[in-house]
C-alpha cells in the first residue's frame, strides 16, 4: 500500500522527529478530519507499506535520517517556486532547497524525485516573463536530478480567497503560453512537464496529462509493479492515486498564502500548539470516546521488477 504525507501539511518540514518516531514504533494515528472521534491506526512496517509519498517545500530535516526511510519506497515531491516572503512567508530560501533537492536525487535516485512549480500565480512582481525567466534558471539547476516537473495554476478554493483576496485567475492566453514555453524549456533540460488537475489543454504542446502522483509514478520510484484495489480518482479531472494521509489540515508553518490546507494564520498556530512529537496522532492524543479503526493493509507488489525509465 501507499502512505501519503503531503496533501494535508509538509510533515518533512515540520514534523521530522514525529514521523522518525512513528517509524521507529510501527504505527500511525489519523483522526479523521470530518468525523474527529473517528481515529484510523496504520501499521507502518515495510511488509505492507510499499512507498510513503512524500511533498514538501523542505525535504532538510530528513536529509540526516535517509537510513530510516531506506526500508520503505519513496516518490518525493518537492515545491520550489519563484515566489517570496510576500507570498510564502516561511519557505526556506530557493537556492537552498535546490540544493537539497539535488543532494536527495543522490540518496534514492531521480526517478524517485518529482519538482513541483506550483501553484502558478500572476501579480504585478510574478508576470509572465519573470515565471519563464525563474523556470527556465531552476531547470538548469535540477537538470539530471529529475524529469519530471509538474505545474498547476492556481485554484481559487474558498480559503485561498479569503487569505489571499488579490489573486486571479490565470487567463487562458497566459496559460497557453506559458505551458507551451515550459514544455519547451523543461525538455531542452531532460524533463517532462507534467500539469496536475489542468485537463488536456497543454498536451498540444507536448505536456504529459496524464496526472502527477498516479500509480505509474510511484512503480518508477520503487521499480516494481503495483497491484493496488480498484480506486476511483477523487475528481474526474484528476488521475492522482491517492490513498491514506497521515497528516492534518491547519498544522502547515509555511502559511503559503495559496494554500488549501490552511483555514487562516490563527488556525495554524492553535493546531501547531497542540503538536505532540511522542503522540500517535500528529496532533493532540487519543481521548475517550474516540472510536479507533485497524486500517486493512497489505502490500500491492506483484514481484515484477520494473526498470527506472520504463515506460509504465
Amino acid at each position: 500500500m501507499i502512505i501519503n504525507t503531503g496533501q494535508r501539511t509538509d510533515i518533512p518540514a515540520f514534523y521530522a522527529p514525529w514521523l522518525l518516531r512513528r517509524l521507529e514504533e510501527g504505527f500511525v494515528m489519523v483522526r479523521n478530519p470530518f468525523n474527529p472521534q473517528q481515529i484510523t491506526r496504520y501499521r507502518l512496517s515495510p511488509d505492507v507499506v510499499d512507498c510513503i509519498g512524500f511533498i514538501t517545500k523542505n525535504p532538510a530535516p530528513l536529509l540526516p535520517h535517509m537510513a530510516a526511510l531506506r526500508p520503505y519506497g519513496q516518490l518525493w515531491q518537492v515545491t520550489v517556486t519563484p515566489y517570496g516572503r510576500d507570498i510564502e512567508p516561511n519557505v526556506p530560501p530557493k537556492e537552498q532547497v535546490l540544493a537539497d533537492f539535488r543532494r536527495l536525487s543522490e540518496r534514492i535516485g531521480p526517478e524517485g524525485m518529482i519538482w513541483r512549480y506550483d501553484p502558478i500565480l500572476l501579480t504585478e512582481d510574478y508576470p509572465v516573463d519573470r515565471h519563464l525567466v525563474e523556470f527556465e534558471r531552476m531547470c538548469r539547476t535540477l537538470a539530471g536530478a529529475t524529469d519530471t516537473c509538474v505545474i498547476s495554476f492556481i485554484d481559487l478554493y474558498e480559503k485561498v480567497k479569503r487569505n489571499f483576496p488579490e489573486v486571479r485567475p490565470v487567463p487562458q492566453e497566459a496559460r497557453l503560453l506559458l505551458g507551451r514555453e515550459m514544455v519547451r524549456i523543461a525538455g531542452e533540460n531532460g524533463m517532462t512537464l507534467r500539469p496536475c488537475h489542468e485537463g488536456d489543454e497543454l498536451a498540444a504542446f507536448g505536456a504529459d496529462c496524464s496526472g502527477c502522483m498516479t500509480l505509474a509514478a510511484y512503480e518508477r520510484a520503487i521499480h516494481a509493479r503495483l497491484k493496488p484495489p480498484v480506486k476511483q480518482p477523487r475528481a474526474r479531472e484528476c488521475a492522482c492515486h491517492l490513498t491514506c494521509d497521515i497528516g492534518a489540515y491547519d498544522t502547515c508553518g509555511h502559511l503559503c498564502r495559496y494554500c488549501y490546507a490552511n483555514a487562516n494564520a490563527g488556525a495554524v498556530r492553535r493546531t501547531m500548539a497542540q503538536h505532540d512529537p511522542h503522540s500517535p496522532l500528529l496532533t493532540g492524543h487519543v481521548h475517550p470516546g474516540d472510536r479507533i479503526h485497524e486500517a486493512r493493509q497489505e502490500s500491492w507488489r506483484d514481484g515484477q521488477v520494473c526498470m527506472a525509465g520504463l515506460d509504465l
